[in-house]
């Protein structure tokens, strides 16, 4: 036997993955029951549907009807300025605040883009800081630094 569509093959390849470690993993919680769910039985659950998923998925790459697709090449550059993004918000938020890391954040993640543009690039920035504000700060009333602490001491 031999698949046609890789990229079916792959993604159900990776569902059974994801879906095996989040079934394994919901072991260490109690379980329950239907009636009385513990606190490991949604990701028990929503592990085997995914993997049964991915089974599905996977096995449908084989048929003679399906669609024969190669895999593209990943994309490592776009992947590790998402990732270092993320990471740098993640490291700037309690020192420098808010207004920085998220700006920092959509400037690093931006560059990722093909058709990278400032304008729209500056417009996302403030765009987004208003929205996390008003959603962070004033709604959820969240308790972390807007700004850096060298200016607010």
């Amino acid at each position: 036997m031999q698949f046609r569509n890789r990229q079916d093959f792959w993604a159900g390849v990776m569902f059974i993955a994801i879906g095996g470690a989040f079934a394994f993993f919901s072991t260490n919680y109690e379980l329950g029951t239907p009636a009385r769910m513990g606190p490991g039985y949604f990701p028990m659950m929503l592990g085997i549907l995914l993997a049964i998923l991915g089974v599905i998925i996977s096995w449908q790459s084989f048929a003679k009807t399906s669609e024969k697709t190669e895999i593209a090449p990943t994309g490592w550059r776009e992947i590790l300025l998402i990732l270092a993004s993320v990471a740098v918000f993640g490291f700037t938020l309690p020192s420098l605040g808010m207004v920085v890391a998220v700006t920092l954040m959509i400037l690093i993640s931006s560059v990722a883009a093909y058709d990278f543009v400032w304008k729209e690039t500056l417009i996302s920035v403030v765009v987004l800081l208003i929205l996390s504000y008003l959603v962070f700060v004033k709604g959820l009333e969240l308790q972390f630094p807007v700004w850096p602490k060298f200016l607010t001491a």
